[in-house]
């Protein structure tokens, strides 16, 4: 058990929103301001669109820095029009980039010094992006979809809390574990509350294979920290119910993980999740995912 000291009160609507979508809720003071300087852990994790941006433009600055070095001398390039920056930018252009197209030639000293300068600096810069590149590419991702909603419903006459997973790529997973861990606000005798956790045991922790939908079920007996626990309780101290869900891509040969959370508003009592998987007139397993997260209520035993 593990504990964590919550000195404010709790977190906006908003703030809730934000941690759903894996973004920062919390801003820490007096930590290692090198953290923000991070600049590889950042351009792995910006979008797509970001990166690529982000290529683009440091590709056109450093060539804008190199044309500005050739034009401080007038008579740098031959064949280039006297101070014209775009002449100059193509042929840093065509420099670093090693193309041999082109009609403008380095005539001076300084400017054979600054092509050298820049075809060292354009190996670099090749070697950089090709790297970076293979390691967005190479990164494992895990597409497990979590149920929007959890329940909690009688089974085998035992209170148990139920949420769903499922593969998006419809490939397998293999040894599939998940863990289940609780968060909520404890206070102590001498009155100092903290954020506390607590392992919940799931009824399977773990599968061989994991290709079509699981079920993860943990039994609300007087073992579990959710034993007697109302609705009005988990909002009272906060409860998040945390799920990590860890295996080996069997395409990839590679460890994923995939987490989710699911608060007091995210759970439903006495209702229970549709069926989703079928089978076709050929024989084969179907996972309908459109109604992965539809629950139903109960119906009474005649």
């Amino acid at each position: 058990m593990s504990s964590e000291r919550d000195k404010k009160g709790p977190p906006t609507a908003s703030a809730l929103v934000q941690a759903r979508r894996g973004q920062r809720v919390a801003i820490v003071r007096g930590q290692d301001q090198s953290r923000y300087t991070d600049i590889y852990h950042a351009v792995l994790n910006a979008p797509w669109w970001v990166f690529f941006l982000g290529l683009a433009v440091f590709f056109a600055l450093i060539n804008a820095v190199f044309a500005l070095l050739y034009i401080a001398d007038p008579q740098a390039l031959a064949h280039a029009r006297h101070g014209n920056f775009w002449d100059a930018y193509l042929f840093s252009v065509e420099t670093i980039g090693s193309v041999n197209y082109t009609v403008f030639v380095p005539q001076t000293t300084f400017a054979n010094v600054i092509v050298s300068i820049e075809a060292f600096f354009g190996i670099l810069t090749i070697a950089l992006f090709t790297g970076i590149i293979f390691a967005r590419f190479s990164r494992p991702f895990a597409r497990i979809v979590f149920s929007r909603v959890a329940v909690i419903t009688p089974f085998d006459g035992v209170p148990t809390l139920m949420f769903r997973a499922a593969n998006q790529r419809g490939n397998q997973i293999l040894d599939a574990e998940i863990r289940l861990s609780m968060a909520c606000q404890k206070t102590t005798r001498e009155g100092i509350t903290m954020r506390r956790f607590e392992d919940l045991k799931p009824s399977r922790e773990r599968t061989s294979l994991f290709a079509l939908s699981w079920t993860i079920m943990h039994r609300i007996d007087r073992h579990s920290p959710l034993y007697g626990m109302t609705f009005e309780q988990m909002l009272d101290q906060q409860v998040e119910i945390i799920a990590m869900l860890s295996g080996t891509d069997e395409t990839l040969a590679d460890r994923v993980y995939a987490r989710h959370s699911y608060r007091p508003d995210c759970i439903q009592w006495n209702r229970h999740f549709v069926d989703v998987i079928s089978v076709s007139p050929r024989g084969l397993r179907v996972v309908d995912l459109t109604r992965f997260h539809d629950t139903e209520e109960i119906t009474p035993a005649p």
